[in-house]
């Protein structure tokens, strides 16, 4: 069967046949801490308490050798599903965070290897170094960094640590673009950082030529791609809204910048990093999560409201927002992901400070040194101390969690509110996950399933999170909009909510679409149900949303929701 977004709206669904050459058979074995044929004590204390995370979560065994975070119950997929961007055996929920800063940041501090290690320790798969775009860093921290990241690589194993960078986007906010590890990697980064990054080409104002320096900025890496000097390159853009300066024909003409084959932009972060910046003062920095406390400038969309600048429910407005701009774009078919990670400069509570030296002779910070106190004016955690994203992997390598993040085989959680998610929608004895589309025949009938597995223990902060309501959004697919700075979808809306009145196990919650006639696609999300408010297209739209945070007064423990990337159904 198809799983192209084929019909007439022109977009496609991306996941797994790439003209370039993935190179699956090289993927690397299963990491010590899934593989149940290690015992316990071969394991490094890193590798122990990963496998204690999954053992308490209840996704070691049956259910994760086949591939998938819960065990197959209620019938497996009907074999010929397979080829609808599934292997018969599921996928491997790989967790991750793409933006994350060490001692080659001007505003940094950390050695990479610190960010590793404490990744690994809190459950991370996968990691992407991104150091801002800068002419210190094109010119110097590209190369530097490198060296650091391949050790890092050979001493944790276990974990897959790309090597990125935090783009200045031409005329918009920041963007994290990072590539496949091979001998050109810090080459074609040098190259695109000095070619194409605001910073370094003073062209941060938002004007019609800055715009354009971004998209052939895309381009230039699609053609990377194309030419085999990377095997593959990625582009999310990092905490859209918080300015106000990325634009909705901006993040469309990103979108489009390349060609289906060598897609390149495929997402920006659904909830931003420094979501410890929310903790009230005098234990906190006392200001938003997310460091979301600005108002319009100069370079802002104007269309944009006030209460854009403000996360909800830890959440980008963007995200956050039923039948908003994240929605229009869904609205007219185009796959755009939605990732939550760290932004980790400055860890909360910690106790280092940053390593002296000349950062703009050097390219760096000299490594920490130990401050002797508590710093609680801190806004970030490490990497999967708060935020994950989950990436549904053909097995454990590089280009299996670059092809699963393009697919937008992905969901995201905070503070470890859920452990496992499975979703999908099926009909006419086929079906579809995360990212995917199922095509019918119109007036098929057409259920989705959402499986939650329940939190398995405490989080970072001491306690187990329970999961009080999952919602299902529901969406007409309508086309392309005439109007490329649409960042409205009038026929979104929450279609079911589901009470879940259990503290442990899993959750199989069932929503029948009836006879499909039209194109629509699906998307979930859960939450804690500590913190709720009408959103803000009504209570006809969304009756129980994520309320907007308080700046000065926003712990984000008390708060936790996880969101999935959306599944469409096109009848034909």
């Amino acid at each position: 069967m198809g799983h192209g977004h084929g019909h007439t709206h022109g977009h496609h669904h991306h996941g797994h046949a790439h003209p370039h050459d993935h190179d699956h058979a090289g993927a690397q074995a299963l990491p010590a801490a899934f593989d149940t044929s290690v015992p316990d004590e071969a394991l490094s204390p890193e590798q122990q308490s990963r496998r204690s995370l999954l053992r308490r979560a209840g996704l070691l065994g049956a259910g994760l050798a086949a591939g998938t975070v819960l065990t197959q119950t209620a019938g497996a997929a009907p074999a010929q599903a397979a080829g609808n961007g599934r292997r018969k055996k599921g996928f491997l929920w790989l967790a991750g965070d793409h933006h994350i800063h060490t001692q080659y940041s001007s505003d940094g501090k950390y050695r990479v290897v610190d960010q590793v290690r404490q990744g690994a320790r809190h459950g991370m798969d996968w990691l992407v170094i991104t150091d801002h775009g800068s002419v210190t860093h094109a010119k110097i921290g590209v190369e530097k960094v490198n060296p650091d990241i391949r050790e890092a690589r050979d001493a944790y194993g276990d974990t897959l640590v790309f090597q990125g960078l935090e783009w200045n986007i031409p005329a918009a906010e920041h963007g994290t673009v990072f590539v496949h590890p091979g001998k050109n990697e810090v080459s074609v980064l040098k190259q695109f950082e000095t070619d194409y990054d605001g910073g370094v080409k003073g062209a941060t104002d938002s004007t019609p030529a800055n715009e354009a320096l971004a998209v052939a900025g895309l381009s230039f890496l699609a053609d990377q791609v194309k030419r085999r000097k990377v095997k593959d390159a990625l582009m999310l853009a990092n905490h859209p809204a918080r300015k106000g300066i990325d634009s909705p024909h901006e993040i469309r003409a990103w979108r489009d910048a390349t060609s289906r084959d060598h897609q390149i932009a495929v997402g920006f972060e659904g909830a931003p990093g420094h979501q410890a910046a929310g903790l009230p003062e005098p234990l906190g920095m006392g200001r938003a999560r997310g460091i979301y406390d600005g108002s319009p400038g100069a370079n802002s969309f104007p269309g944009y409201p006030l209460e854009s600048y403000r996360t909800w429910g830890g959440f980008d407005w963007m995200t956050a927002t039923v039948g908003g701009l994240w929605d229009s774009l869904l609205a007219e078919g185009r796959p755009w992901w939605i990732t939550a990670n760290s932004d980790s400069h400055q860890v909360y509570a910690d106790t280092a400070a940053r390593g002296g030296g000349d950062f703009n002779a050097n390219g760096r910070y000299d490594d920490p040194v130990y401050a002797g106190k508590i710093d609680v004016t801190q806004g970030d955690y490490w990497p999967g101390q708060y935020s994950r994203t989950h990436v549904g992997s053909d097995g454990f390598s590089y280009a299996a969690v670059m092809d699963g993040i393009r697919a937008g085989r992905i969901w995201v959680d905070h503070g470890r509110l859920i452990s496992g998610l499975d979703v999908r929608v099926s009909g006419g004895g086929r079906w579809a996950t995360l990212g995917g589309a199922l095509h019918v025949r119109k007036g098929t009938r057409v259920t989705l399933t959402v499986d939650v597995a329940l939190a398995g223990g405490p989080n970072w902060a001491g306690f187990t999170p329970k999961l009080a309501r999952v919602d299902v959004v529901q969406g007409d697919v309508t086309g392309p909009v005439a109007d490329k700075d649409t960042f409205t979808a009038p026929t979104a809306r929450v279609v079911k909510s589901y009470e879940v009145n259990k503290d442990s196990g899993t959750v199989r919650l069932t929503y029948d679409l009836g006879r499909v006639d039209r194109p629509v696609y699906l998307r979930t999300r859960g939450t804690d149900g500590n913190r709720t408010a009408v959103g803000a297209l009504g209570a006809g739209v969304d009756p129980a949303g994520p309320a907007i945070d308080v700046v000065g007064d926003a712990d984000p423990w008390r708060d936790l929701w996880f969101y999935s990337n959306p599944v469409w159904i096109l009848p034909s």
